[in-house]
């Protein structure tokens, strides 16, 4: 995460989303870098029977599609808020000024996406298993990466089983299933209907 006040030294605004607002739309050329103070965003994709892929949910902190600064490409994904937001903007050119300045910015953010990239190639691999519980202990695996905290339990999953199933390909139903599975083998906790992994 960079530091709210050096965004806002680089004229970075705040932006206020409501549930379902949408930030911007697959096709769209990235023209801000944007970065989640409060609330959570999904990056989701419909596929050509109009079924909604969700590639992944981002909490505060994280910013998003980043990494589309650096290259002249359209976005391939939507981004939509799935719960009232706070997000900072910051132009593209002034992102680019701003790591320029600041080298080990730009070093924080090349290993942040380095470690994001990382583990999308796990969960990639993960995902292309016909075990359930593979494919969903790898979008566990990936979600949690980003906590501090590494021990048993101690991260609560931001993600329904719906979304679990968006993003694994699988049913509902099997997510279901094998989430009380992965229950008895003491994986995972289900606090208050709560996944903690």
């Amino acid at each position: 995460m960079i530091q709210e006040k050096l965004l806002l030294s680089y004229g970075a605004e705040y932006e206020k989303f409501k549930k379902g607002d949408i930030i911007f739309d697959e096709g769209d050329t990235p023209k801000n870098y944007y970065q989640i103070l409060t609330g959570r965003v999904k990056l989701n994709h419909y596929n050509e029977e109009g079924k909604e892929l969700i590639l992944a949910i981002l909490e505060p902190g994280l910013s998003v599609c980043e990494l589309l600064l650096f290259i002249d490409k359209k976005y391939p994904v939507n981004a939509v808020v799935i719960e009232e937001s706070t997000v900072l903007k910051l132009s593209k050119a002034s992102f680019i000024q701003m790591l320029d300045d600041h080298p080990n910015v730009s070093r924080d953010i090349n290993k942040f996406l380095s470690e994001r990239l990382y583990h999308k190639f796990v969960m990639l691999e993960n995902n292309s298993s016909l075990l359930p519980e593979v494919r969903i202990k790898g979008v566990l695996d990936y979600h949690k990466s980003f906590s501090p905290d590494q021990t048993s339990y101690s991260y609560k999953i931001p993600l329904t089983r719906q979304q679990l199933a968006a993003i694994t390909g699988l049913r509902v139903e099997t997510v279901i299933r094998t989430i009380k599975s992965l229950e008895k083998q003491e994986v995972l906790r289900i606090i208050d209907r709560n996944i903690h992994y």
